[in-house]
């Protein structure tokens, strides 16, 4: 299957301590408190505390992680403009 032919979405959230995403086109960046990640369904941002990365399946867009989850949000188009322009402000 091809990373941009992945054709659903899902979260799955255990116990606010693992979360399973399907449909997960990149990580964008992620520390022990936040991910951000492009999903088939726009981007999404996963707050927590203790945040770690367990499995990136890039080829069939899987992403799990462990920690406290606190909070998954989804951003529209302007939000993520002004994230990517922050970001690209810190970088150069």
């Amino acid at each position: 299957m091809e990373k941009d032919s992945v054709a659903s979405h899902n979260i799955n959230l255990i116990e606010r301590k693992n979360i399973v995403l399907t449909g997960i086109k990149k990580i964008n960046s992620f520390d022990d408190c936040e991910f951000f990640v492009d999903s088939i369904m726009g981007s999404i941002i996963i707050k927590g505390d203790n945040l770690e990365l367990i499995k990136l399946d890039t080829f069939q867009g899987n992403l799990s992680i462990k920690g406290k989850i606190n909070s998954i949000n989804y951003l529209d188009d302007s939000k993520k403009i002004k994230t990517d322009n922050i970001m690209s402000r810190l970088f150069k």
